[in-house]
């Protein structure tokens, strides 16, 4: 695979990546609904050591209301609002790479779909495998 690169909307925020994506996922979660402003976000797992960041420092929501108790740090340009990775404090060291920010995301296809028991019924991905909460850890 290629070098993973994007940015956000107003170009002030880019990355690069080297690493392979180790789960790519649409969530159907509600906080990543209202984050997106659509039915899903679709997400790439990656070690957060590999995501390098170029230009304006990136805002952070804080978002303490999440199932497993444990904070997800939301980051996003602070200019355009644009979401670039989310990062969870329940799997450490991973970031959660915004698919929609990718310069060129046709290679994209979800592997699985998470948080499906809050997905909007008139919503699905045929034949992509279905959990009802987060893919477990490990």
């Amino acid at each position: 695979m290629a070098k993973i690169s994007g940015g956000c909307l107003c170009g002030k925020v880019r990355y690069t990546c080297d690493a392979e994506p180790a789960m790519i996922a649409a969530c159907h979660c509600t906080h990543c609904q209202k984050q997106s402003g659509s039915a899903f976000s679709m997400n790439l797992g990656l070690p957060l050591a590999a995501l390098k960041l170029e230009g304006e420092t990136l805002a952070t929501y804080e978002d303490t209301g999440t199932t497993s108790g444990l904070p997800m740090l939301r980051r996003f340009c602070r200019h355009c609002g644009s979401p670039i990775v989310s990062e969870p404090k329940s799997f450490p060291g991973v970031g959660f790479l915004k698919a929609g920010t990718l310069d060129d995301a046709s290679w994209v296809k979800p592997g699985v779909q998470i948080w499906c028991s809050s997905r909007q019924p008139w919503w699905r991905f045929d034949g992509v495998p279905e959990l009802p909460g987060n893919p477990p850890a490990g």
